[in-house]
Parts: structure tokens; sequence; C-alpha cells
């Protein structure tokens, strides 16, 4: 029987997909984002442990709020680790006739991606950088990988809403927009792109972990610095 690390379970959230969003957030990431809010998902092996039937036996209870638009949304940490598992709950999802999200970095392969997007509505992609020198700098990771994620997710024609933090100083600039545009320039399936602003709420968790927060010296972004970005786009 397939089972999965769950970090957290949030019965109805707004922020992450189309209407009221069921938001599971799994355990588990292999990147090391300087901003990231939730160190407390890097470690495999940890938190709750369920079944899918479990995580939809709990999602169906919220079903009647969901409306037209709404579902569940399956996040992390990376939920691409535990691949197989998100699989089968989205699986049992589209039996309920429940909407799926997966929100992902998109820089992780898994064995079951292939059968993972065949049961995915849509997807929450977080282009983090748009750039191989930014990535290895500040998320710790790979540019290329995300890029090919991205590349199937065109081929297959799955829904796509783009993400992006934006961090004053770093990626708070025309050159950083204009490159997101080309990299999305004819990709009919991407549907909106969302730049966030950097917050730093999550301060206490790394001070509870007795780590640092790599992103303390920067500024939270302003409303007027997104604004800007948007009209660019």
């Amino acid at each position: 029987m397939t089972k999965g690390y769950v970090n957290s379970i949030q019965s109805m959230g707004t922020l992450d997909g189309p209407g009221v969003r069921f938001l599971v957030f799994m355990q588990g990431c292999p990147l090391r984002c300087g901003y990231c809010h939730n160190p407390d998902t890097w470690e495999f092996h940890k938190g709750d442990v369920y079944t899918p039937e479990e995580i939809v036996k709990k999602a169906k209870r919220y079903k009647s709020y969901f409306g037209e638009k709404g579902g569940i949304t399956i996040s992390g940490g990376e939920p691409l680790m535990q691949g197989e598992f998100v699989k089968e709950v989205f699986s049992l999802c589209r039996k309920e006739g429940i909407n799926t999200c997966l929100d992902t970095s998109g820089g992780v392969e898994c064995d079951a991606e292939d059968k993972l997007l065949e049961v995915t509505d849509l997807v929450l992609l977080d282009i983090k950088m748009t750039s191989e020198e930014e990535y290895k700098k500040y998320i710790h990771w790979e540019y290329a990988p995300v890029i090919r994620f991205l590349d199937k997710l065109t081929k297959e024609n799955i829904p796509v809403w783009i993400r992006q933090v934006i961090v004053e100083g770093i990626n708070d600039n025309k050159e950083n927009v204009l490159r997101l545009k080309e990299i999305l320039r004819g990709r009919e399936n991407v549907k909106r792109v969302e730049f966030l602003p950097f917050r730093k709420l999550c301060t206490s968790k790394y001070e509870n972990l007795k780590i640092k927060f790599p992103f303390e010296i920067y500024p939270e972004t302003s409303p007027e610095t997104i604004a800007g970005l948007e009209m660019m786009m």
C-alpha cells in the first residue's frame, strides 16, 4: 500500500489554485531556496503518514465548498519526490469529481511523472529564477530540469500557472521579466503569471530549527515593485 509523508494539511485555502482548495503539504525537498518559507518540510520521512484513501476521505468533507473551480492542491516540500503517492491521490480525486492541482518546482523527475500528469488538471509551476547562474546561487539547484518539465507540460497541453517570488535586489528587474517572457513565448498552455512578494513570516521557523535564514538581509518586496513588474509582463 502506497503511503505518503505529509507535513501539514489546510482544509480551505484560497491562494493555491482556483477557488477554494484543500491543501496538502508534502514532506521532503532537495532544493534550498534562499527565501524558503517552509524549512520544516526539507527533511524526508518526517511528518504524518497517510494513505491516498485517507487524504481523499478528508478532502471529500469539504467538497461542498469547492464549487465549480475549487478542489485539492498538493504542494510541499516538493510533491514530485513522492510522485507515486500524489498520482494515487489525484486518481482517486478524479473518480470523485474533485479538481486536482500540483504545486511544484518542476525540478525533480519521478518515475510516476507521466501517469501523474494524466490525472492533473492544473500545475502551479514555480520558475524561481530565469538563469542557470541564479538557480545555482540562490536556489542551489539546476535550471535545466525546470525547463524540461515546462516543455513536457506544453507538449501535453496541461494548463499551467507560472509563479515567481520576487526579491528586491535579485530578480526585481526588467531583465528577469524579459527572460521570463521569452521562456513562456508561444506556450498557450500557460494561463497565468503571478509575481509573489518576498516576505519574512518564516523567520521564526528558522529560529526554531536553529538554522540561518539566508535571505534575512533582503527587504520585503513592496506592492509597487510587484505592480511595476506586472505591467512589464
